[in-house]
């Protein structure tokens, strides 16, 4: 499998305050990354990095085989940021098609894809409400939809699945995995343990820093431990 992104000794600084330390990482096709780890520790630094929203003081990143951040590109990636950014006075059918024609769907195909998405985020009854009168959960499953809205190459989403009830979450991740299998690539973040072996590959972060990155099993079965927990606390300790 190739890459889609390629991460190489991204340091980031915002004036003494050091928050990514020499990242590393590959994206392959069709490969579910998690990075988890507590708040603070890069996780959004590392996403904002490859977004182009932030700019990195030393190393490389490619997406897409490109170094820079085109609009082509930019029409390959969905993204879900961990603070959505919606319109209060529009419905949510109203965010889905403006930005279905920002991507040049076709009339019949985005309503079609509206459906689809409504459905799949349990917003169908929902869709005609103004955001205003959304509940948290209710914006963030919108803005999970949006981010599917242009069927992208790579997703990444920033702890898309906080203050979402847990079979609505169950079926976000089902989702998730089908959409690998079609070949779409997720980079995801998550502070929740049980999450990640949800995903094919792991990344444990600390204060900037890559812990280890492997499968999420081999993170258990390399240190013995029977908990993600378990492992992380090893791994904080230096072994």
């Amino acid at each position: 499998m190739s890459n889609v992104i390629e991460v190489k000794n991204i340091n980031k600084s915002y004036g003494k305050n050091k928050v990514l330390n020499d990242i590393t990482f590959n994206l392959k096709e069709g490969e579910l990354l998690g990075l988890l780890g507590p708040s603070g520790c890069g996780k959004t630094t590392i996403i904002k990095t490859l977004l182009g929203i932030t700019h990195e003081n030393s190393g490389k990143r490619k997406i897409l085989g490109e170094d820079k951040i085109t609009l082509d590109i930019l029409s390959q990636i969905g993204y879900m940021a961990q603070e959505s950014a919606l319109y209060d006075y529009l419905t949510g059918r109203q965010h889905l098609k403006f930005f279905g024609e920002i991507y040049n769907i076709k009339k019949d195909e985005l309503k079609k894809r509206i459906a689809d998405l409504g459905e799949l985020t349990e917003l169908t009854n929902d869709l005609d409400k103004k955001v205003k009168n959304y509940s948290g959960g209710m914006k963030k499953r919108l803005a999970f939809a949006i981010a599917l809205v242009n069927k992208p190459k790579i997703l990444i989403l920033d702890e898309p699945t906080v203050g979402i009830d847990p079979i609505l979450r169950e079926k976000i991740w089902v989702e998730l995995q089908d959409l690998c299998k079609e070949g779409t690539s997720i980079l995801i973040t998550t502070h929740v343990m049980d999450e990640v072996f949800k995903c094919n590959s792991l990344i444990l972060m600390r204060e900037g820093n890559i812990l280890v990155q492997d499968s999420p099993m081999k993170v258990l079965e390399n240190v013995n431990a029977k908990t993600m927990e378990e492992a992380f606390l090893y791994y904080i300790k230096g072994r």
